[in-house]
């Protein structure tokens, strides 16, 4: 089998990333090792940064984000009983949206096979070869045989225990991780969001924060010790703890009812240096993790596929290849200034297990700072929002 791009992974990167590259006229073979069910299943964020939602419409891929989405302005971030608002309209001049990557990734699947579009499931054993040379091709058994994909480029959207980052040699990459002292219990509930806009909690029980997913459909998360499972919490035992964190007038309009999915989820920020070796490119958690804090973690992988969908046009319609020969630098700078939004928004709201009275009164100036200071919300807007790509 031939193609010019073999994408490994049919998450939502993998799938994007397909997709405008087909509206370029530049094929792609899309493999992914579990079922179109199984990744389909999986439930994760669903705020959108501006420039995201411009690529999907971009990608042909926006009507029903555009029709069924929601629009958000601010958020509010809440302390001691107290809340305040950023207005990210005012602040930034620009919005977030709601929209589940469940439904975003349902979207996009629709799109490549309305165009016939080769995604190959339940894919085992996959190894990327000569992705330093001239003739790179990627092997993979499909029910036991082999098969193989020659290629002009590998790109790894296939998560963090992919093999992709793992092709790129030991001697060649760099890793930095931060691994945090606590996860985060979520629970997922068929019932209406407390309110319009994402509550973020500082409480001196751990951190909280009020989603939704739809006007029916909300997603709540508690700060939890890691050595915790959703099986120590009840259901009762969850809104009981989510209304202590959270101000006492949200918590009496909170409506609770019983969970349809429950998990803990650690909290860790990791980067991978380079994200191009030869013909293989890494985008996506294959190459870098944020805490949920700050809802950055598929956003950063919209603006890798933006750089690396930009670099291959450039190449495959103009012959020339400085963005992919800029793809790494420029990925790379971006990732760090989202590592350290969600560095400081994790920072500022959450209760660390060696916290000292000193550590609390930093954090509580911090708040206020942010609630008084007009330049201090532009920030945080600005990042919210999302950088520009």
């Amino acid at each position: 089998m031939r193609t010019q791009v073999c994408i490994i992974g049919a998450g939502p990167s993998g799938l994007l990333l397909s997709q405008l590259l087909h509206r370029k006229g530049i094929e792609s073979v899309v493999l992914e090792r579990k079922t179109k069910d199984y990744v389909l299943g999986r439930i994760r964020a669903g705020v959108l940064e501006h420039g995201f939602v411009e690529l999907m419409r971009e990608a042909g891929v926006g009507e029903r984000m555009d029709r069924e989405g929601y629009i958000h302005d601010g958020t509010v971030i809440a302390y001691d009983n107290h809340q305040f608002r950023v207005d990210f309209a005012a602040r930034a001049n620009a919005t977030v949206m709601v929209y589940g990557q469940t439904e975003l990734t349902r979207d996009l699947y629709a799109a490549r096979e309305a165009e016939n579009g080769k995604i190959i499931y339940n894919v085992d054993d996959v190894s990327i070869q000569d992705a330093d040379g001239a003739a790179p091709y990627v092997e993979f058994n499909v029910d036991g045989n082999g098969q193989r994909i020659d290629c002009d480029y590998v790109v790894g959207c296939d998560g963090f225990h992919g093999v992709s980052r793992k092709t790129i040699p030991e001697t060649v990459r760099k890793e930095y991780e931060k691994v945090y002292p606590f996860g985060w219990l979520g629970v997922l509930s068929e019932t209406p969001p407390v309110h319009d806009e994402l509550i973020y909690s500082n409480s001196t029980r751990g951190f909280a924060l009020c989603s939704m997913r739809n006007e029916n459909l909300s997603r709540y998360y508690i700060q939890c010790p890691l050595d915790h499972s959703p099986e120590n919490w009840s259901d009762d035992a969850f809104w009981e703890e989510l209304k202590r964190r959270i101000p006492e007038e949200t918590a009496e309009k909170l409506i609770t009812g019983p969970s349809i999915e429950k998990s803990i989820a650690p909290l860790r920020s990791f980067v991978t240096e380079p994200m191009r070796w030869g013909k293989l490119f890494l985008c996506g958690d294959a190459a870098h993790i944020v805490p949920p804090t700050g809802a950055k973690g598929l956003n950063t992988a919209a603006s890798d596929i933006f750089y690396l969908y930009h670099g291959m046009a450039q190449f495959y319609i103009d012959g020339d290849t400085e963005g992919l020969d800029s793809y790494s630098e420029k990925a790379l700078a971006r990732i760090w200034k989202a590592e350290r939004f969600s560095w400081w928004m994790s920072n500022m709201l959450h209760l660390y297990p060696e916290q000292s009275d000193f550590d609390r009164k930093m954090q509580r100036a911090e708040l206020e700072f942010l609630e008084s200071n007009e330049s201090a919300q532009k920030v945080m807007a600005e990042n919210y929002v999302g950088l520009p790509f």
